[in-house]
């Protein structure tokens, strides 16, 4: 399925998805909850991924309704769990399993083993681990956008925990004064690690938050792909047109941990059983049938497709090469030819060659 939608002037009424894009929506939803899956629960635990591995079981909606909309030029920082949004703009699962498992063909080249990779030819930043730190980062890319006078925005995702870090709020007011095309994206799911959202904030919804910097602040239903999108979509237009950045705020629910160690013993038994019907996978495809929209011979086609996408990923970094030892110093320390050493290349104190 394609990735990135090609560039498009535009300034529009946002617009509810075709046919096309919701079964793609759908596709993507469930290719991150089986990669996902085979992550955390089969090779974390067969011991082929160390560290922490950490996912976004449930919350999935808020990557994919957000991320498809995005067009050739556009920018996003997603979080660690925004899984959907390296598929969307083109990341391989092949990569992203080679750098979970240590791979020398890893984006990474096996220096790392989450998803904190990013490519800048797709529009991806990479995942700042003290998060929050990725709000000042989408800034400065929106400036950018600002002074070349591209119609291009920014998606920054990050947690409610997330949220009240000074990071984020000083990025909030930089794009507010400034009007830059930031769409901020809180995907609140409930706990900061381990600590519910009535012990983080004393107010109802964190979108007054939004308002408060002088941008739009919405909550909407993360759980639901198609509030995700329209409340994306409208917050997108706006930064198109030059209106400046908005906040959105996504109810959704972690159904896991907060990380793979994690057994997440805090949460009460009957929060799970009662997300667990909010499940955004589940909620799209009733949607689809009940409109005719796919059959339940395309579900299967669909479930069997993701099966066979994982199975080859994960066999193909199972397959690949450790890095060999003596790379592991590679693109670390300064060599003779660092751009601020040699003088052939330009170089010199603040200068980086041309």
């Amino acid at each position: 399925m394609p990735a990135v939608n090609k560039a498009r002037r535009l300034k529009q009424a946002p617009r509810a998805p075709d046919p096309s894009t919701l079964e793609r929506m759908l596709y993507y939803l469930k290719l991150t909850r089986e990669a996902e899956y085979r992550i955390e629960r089969v090779l974390y635990r067969q011991g082929k991924i160390v560290g922490g591995v950490y996912v976004g079981r449930g919350q999935e909606a808020i990557a994919v309704g957000s991320a498809i909309q995005l067009v050739e030029g556009d920018v996003v920082l997603p979080s660690h769990r925004d899984f959907a949004a390296f598929l969307i703009r083109g990341v391989s699962l092949r990569e992203i399993f080679c750098n979970w498992m240590g791979r020398a063909n890893g984006p990474t080249r096996g220096r790392e083993n989450t998803l904190h990779i990013g490519n800048l030819r797709l529009g991806l930043i990479p995942i700042i681990s003290p998060l929050g730190d990725t709000c000042p980062v989408a800034c400065g890319v929106g400036l950018a956008f600002k002074q070349r006078r591209q119609q291009n925005v920014v998606l920054v995702h990050f947690g409610e925990g997330t949220s009240s870090r000074g990071d984020v709020h000083e990025a909030m007011n930089l794009a507010a004064v400034m009007k830059l095309p930031v769409v901020f994206i809180c995907n609140n799911n409930a706990y900061a690690y381990s600590t519910p959202a009535s012990k983080q904030y004393a107010v109802r919804r964190l979108s007054v938050r939004g308002a408060a910097y002088g941008m739009p602040g919405v909550t909407i239903d993360g759980n639901d792909v198609l509030a995700v999108y329209a409340g994306a979509a409208a917050a997108i237009g706006r930064a198109r047109a030059g209106e400046g950045p908005s906040f959105i705020e996504c109810k959704t629910f972690r159904m896991s941990g907060h990380s793979a160690h994690d057994a997440a013993d805090y949460v009460p038994n009957e929060l799970f059983e009662r997300e667990a019907k909010k499940d955004p996978i589940l909620r799209l495809e009733k949607l689809l049938l009940s409109r005719c929209l796919v059959t339940p011979q395309r579900l299967a086609q669909i479930d069997e497709t993701v099966r066979k996408e994982v199975d080859d990923a994960a066999a193909f970094a199972e397959a690949s090469p450790f890095p060999d030892g003596a790379e592991a110093v590679e693109g670390v320390y300064c060599g003779e030819r660092c751009f601020w050493k040699d003088r052939r290349a330009g170089g010199g104190p603040g200068r980086v060659p041309a």
